[in-house]
């Protein structure tokens, strides 16, 4: 999802994207009602500025299907209420590691994956409605997308993390935890690879977009290149993302309840898979950072 969490305000804009969520709307055209006043129209009118759903590299698939036409109603109640967008952060954060503590519990698989499935949609659903209350209220701030990047960093690690002891069949040590961990570094250092771009061109003076737009996020070498273009055609690194597993999780504790088997075998494999992603996609998103100009 966009990084807009706690409520404040989001990543960098690409050139040619939409003003950020806060940003200074015409003079004359803001006739906000009061929080307590707002209705659903306002709320889609300031909290979701035109463009939302088309910044792809931002906006989560879950977000532009179905998430984005529910989230207004939910920020209606979160006005009401008095929540702040860092509060709903706060949630949102807390929502994404019960995640994946619900699926480490040693008790039925299905239950626990069907809890896990629950609260990533909870956590995602905070994570639209944070930001539509900031825009709303105006209320944004660095400290905001410093928040929804840990929230992302916590929710996802948790929740392979989780994986790897349903895989174990419990709360003791063994190696399907720690294949379960090895995805979780590798989830956590890839977020952690695209952020130190920014840190590593701030460090240097430049401005945290490289000049170029698209251009600038291509490898140079052609090979590189068109190796980056069909992994990206096969998205195969979503399955580390916390809306695809939390999905991949209940259907393979689907499949392992419908077969009977002693050992959780689908959950197993499914552990292994995203274990090899995410050691994969760290060591190909490195190589494509390296081979772009996004360091130039």
């Amino acid at each position: 999802m966009e990084a807009e969490l706690s409520g404040q305000n989001p990543s960098p804009q690409p050139p040619g994207s939409p003003e950020p969520p806060g940003a200074a709307e015409p003079p004359g055209d803001d006739h906000r009602p009061h929080r307590k006043g707002a209705r659903i129209a306002d709320i889609r009118r300031y909290g979701q500025p035109p463009g939302l759903k088309d910044r792809r590299n931002e906006e989560h698939w879950a977000g532009r299907l179905y998430m984005r036409d529910l989230s207004p109603f939910f920020a209606w109640i979160a006005l009401r209420l008095g929540f702040s967008p860092n509060q709903l952060t706060y949630l949102m954060m807390l929502s994404g590691v019960l995640a994946g503590v619900a699926v480490s519990l040693p008790v039925d698989p299905l239950w626990t994956a069907l809890a896990g499935a629950f609260l990533i949609q909870v956590y995602l659903l905070l994570d639209c409605v944070d930001g539509e209350v900031a825009r709303y209220l105006r209320q944004t701030s660095v400290a905001g997308v410093f928040l929804d990047r840990i929230g992302h960093y916590l929710s996802e690690v948790s929740l392979l993390a989780g994986l790897g002891f349903m895989a174990q069949g419990g709360w003791e040590n063994g190696g399907w935890v720690e294949l379960g961990l090895l995805a979780a570094l590798g989830a956590a250092l890839i977020k952690a690879e695209t952020d130190n771009v920014v840190v590593a061109r701030a460090k240097s003076g430049l401005a945290a977009d490289p000049t170029g737009g698209d251009r600038a996020l291509r490898p140079r070498s052609t090979g590189i290149a068109l190796a980056r273009q069909a992994a990206s055609m096969v998205r195969f690194h979503r399955i580390i993302g916390a809306v695809e597993l939390s999905l991949l999780i209940l259907a393979a504790a689907v499949i392992d309840t419908l077969t009977g088997a002693d050992d959780p075998v689908a959950v197993r494999v499914l552990t292994v898979a995203v274990a090899a992603v995410a050691v994969l996609q760290t060591l190909l998103h490195l190589v494509s950072i390296l081979a772009s100009r996004r360091l130039k």
